[in-house]
């Protein structure tokens, strides 16, 4: 193991580098249900091109981009490296909060998706949604 490494342990680090930054099942099940309901939309795009934030799925014309995020609820604190994930937690809810409130300012609606959500119920809501702003 790296000299540099953030990780506790060989196992960990592998693990970590193992984690998928996109295409993850629950994402691939949300776009798939997306799709079935006839919406198009670009994936992993910044909705603002200035903001250095990506949503998962981005509907350009009805301004409303899509994030899949993990949930609150299920987060469980981890035993090792504890205060550095608790750390890392907060710090990605601030970051998601900051990106809400910029595309609200930018006239855009931001979703959040989480993965233990159905993915045909999150479709049908974001379908409501970008139906509704298209008609606006």
């Amino acid at each position: 193991m790296p000299e540099e490494s953030w990780a506790s342990s060989p196992g960990v680090r592998a693990s970590m580098q193992s984690n998928r930054g996109r295409d993850t099942k629950p994402e691939l099940a949300l776009r798939s249900a997306v799709h079935s309901l006839g919406l198009r939309y670009r994936v992993n795009a910044r909705p603002l091109k200035a903001v250095r934030r990506t949503a998962d799925l981005v509907f350009s014309r009805a301004r409303v981009a899509v994030f899949m995020d993990g949930c609150p609820e299920h987060h469980t604190v981890a035993v090792t490296n504890g205060g550095f994930w608790a750390e890392k937690v907060e710090t990605n809810r601030r970051r998601d909060a900051d990106t809400d409130r910029r595309l609200e300012e930018a006239g855009w609606v931001s979703v959040r998706v989480w993965e233990h959500e159905g993915a045909h119920e999150a479709a049908q809501r974001i379908r409501e949604l970008v139906a509704e702003r298209r008609n606006a």
